[in-house]
């Protein structure tokens, strides 16, 4: 009978894979979630998007990970809501913007290649509206060279069908689309400590 060919034993990789997120090398971009545009925003939509952006800007606290917040012409759509400010880490800076990217605002684009020059290379986006403001934040983002991770469930549109077609296209341009606790409990990597307990309890 002929023998299977041998195979040599698997290794621990070398490198770790490109799609694990770290939190020394990760930056968070919450993108225009403000008061008059969530009125528009589908009702089940807009309340999943607002638990789990919360669940992000306390796990990026809890975590250390830096966050940028931008407002789309806040004079006429108003400020990020107020649920989220109250959450954010002491001295965040919200950026009103006009450009739909942020990248495209050059204050921010400034800010985030910053980052990456500190080896925060990984941006994990989530907001509104996933077919406009987040997809083209993320277009952007993937062409420069950021690893970029979109949690489905923390991005919101007007229209199902757009943010359906939103996420198609952030997973084109070359980003992860994910969920909000995949990318916390990738971030912890372990459990057993404080922040695994802290963590736990936001995704409850």
């Amino acid at each position: 009978m002929t023998q299977p060919p041998s195979q040599a034993p698997l290794q621990t990789p070398a490198t770790p894979s490109p799609m694990q997120l770290f939190r020394e090398q990760t930056l968070f971009v919450c993108v225009d979630i403000q008061e008059r545009l969530s009125l528009a925003m589908h009702g089940e939509l807009l309340g999943r998007l607002q638990k789990n952006s919360l669940a992000l800007i306390h796990g990026a606290r809890q975590l250390g990970i830096p966050l940028l917040v931008s407002e789309q012409y806040k004079k006429g759509l108003g400020s990020t809501l107020p649920e989220l400010v109250a959450a954010l880490p002491e001295g965040t800076v919200r950026h009103d913007k006009l450009t739909f990217s942020v990248f495209g605002d050059p204050t921010l684009a400034k800010t985030l290649v910053e980052h990456s020059g500190q080896g925060r290379t990984q941006v994990v986006v989530f907001g509104m509206e996933t077919h406009v403001c987040v997809y083209q934040t993320v277009r952007d983002l993937c062409h420069v060279g950021f690893r970029v991770h979109v949690p489905h469930d923390a991005v919101s549109s007007r229209d199902p069908e757009n943010l359906r077609v939103g996420l198609v296209l952030c997973e084109r341009a070359g980003a992860t689309v994910t969920s909000t606790e995949t990318v916390l409990f990738d971030l912890l990597g372990a459990a057993g400590t404080p922040d695994f307990k802290a963590i736990s309890a936001l995704v409850k």
